[in-house]
């Protein structure tokens, strides 16, 4: 497994010099007054690119790993690496056309992330069993549609949600990293090594990327890498609900509530002024980090200070994550524990959010 990470993480790293030197052109579409533009000069959107093709790769090795020698002792059906392809590269598809063109809408990219989960339904037989309650579970498993229509709804909604916490260098890459690494652990504990293998290989596929996304800021993931990230993510999480009875539901739950959560709220509070939550604003709870507590950066170069308060807006974001993916972690199995962990999660981001809108956090947290 060290030498798939190795690899993942070398053909996305050169993937991304590349682009980081040819593919500039693309990036004069994007206005630069656009609300979620944090950065100065024109940089390449395009690290899904780099991400997409380091994975594809990796899932082709895999496939190949036994009749080349190179078995990582995994056995994969060649229908569900094939399925797993398709899915990605439907959905991180969708993304990276419109990072080249800027012409898809919303919705339109929505539903072509709706359509990469019913592939994934259909394909790869994908449901959710059960929800961790056994009164739910009563009817739920035997039904089959609601287990089958809540992992549509992942697979269709989570590439969207981390597109909405991509906005500074290294924030949805190093979240996405945790994630995976949190999913190979919780996948060796059960003995699924094929889970576990595709968890390694995003994992460092994202890590070659972000050597040219933090600190510097040379290349962006763009939808496309959002896109991929959230489609890889959902397809291994669901997975391991629906092939491991130990795992409960929640974990995956716990471990993504964070963007899942920065979605909901952000659907909720632009539908009560108004606003379709298909518009873009300024208002998440990253933007208004780097807007009122990232703020004591002095530089006489106005792109070199916009640069140094992206990077420390970052960080905090992270803490932000480790506090919700730890325990996850730890408490993988507990359902009532994960249930009440969600929750404590939603009211310390309200909280959190209300405070730094009204300008009360504290001294100390501005430093």
């Amino acid at each position: 497994m060290p030498l798939l990470l190795f690899v993942c993480a070398a053909l996305s790293f050169i993937a991304g010099a590349w682009l980081v030197r040819y593919a500039h052109g693309h990036t004069r579409r994007y206005s630069p007054d656009m609300p979620q533009r944090f950065h100065a000069g024109h940089v390449p959107r395009l690290g899904g690119v780099a991400i997409g093709l380091s994975w594809l790769l990796a899932l082709l090795w895999l496939g190949l790993s036994v009749p080349l020698a190179l078995s990582f002792q995994v056995r994969f059906a060649p229908g569900y690496l094939l399925g797993c392809a398709l899915v990605a590269m439907v959905s991180a598809g969708a993304g990276i056309w419109e990072d080249l063109t800027q012409r898809l809408t919303a919705v339109s990219r929505l539903g072509l992330t709706f359509c990469a989960a019913l592939l994934a339904a259909w394909v790869l037989g994908l449901s959710v069993p059960r929800v961790g309650l056994s009164m739910v579970d009563l009817w739920w498993t035997p039904a089959v549609w609601p287990g089958v229509a809540l992992a549509v709804l992942a697979v269709a909604g989570l590439p969207h949600a981390f597109n909405l916490i991509d906005g500074y260098n290294g924030l949805a890459g190093t979240v996405a990293l945790v994630i995976c690494l949190a999913l190979a652990y919780v996948a060796l504990q059960v003995g699924d090594r094929q889970m576990m293998a595709l968890s390694i290989a995003l994992a460092g596929a994202t890590a070659g990327f972000l050597v040219w996304n933090y600190p510097r800021g040379l290349l962006f993931a763009g939808d496309g890498g959002a896109y991929l990230w959230g489609t890889g993510v959902a397809l291994i999480s669901v997975t391991l609900v629906q092939r491991h009875q130990a795992v409960s539901p929640w974990f995956p739950m716990l471990l993504l509530i964070y963007p899942v959560w920065e979605t909901v709220f952000s659907i909720y509070r632009k539908t009560v002024r108004g606003v379709s939550p298909g518009v873009a604003d300024a208002l998440h709870f990253h933007q208004l980090i780097y807007r009122r507590i990232v703020r004591g950066v002095f530089h006489d170069d106005e792109s070199r200070r916009m640069l140094m308060r992206n990077n420390r807006t970052a960080p905090y974001l992270w803490g932000f994550t480790l506090l919700t993916v730890v325990p996850a972690v730890l408490f993988w199995r507990q359902t009532p524990v994960l249930m009440a962990l969600c929750g404590l999660f939603v009211v310390s981001y309200v909280y959190a959010y209300v405070t730094i809108v009204r300008f009360k956090v504290p001294h100390w947290l501005r430093r």
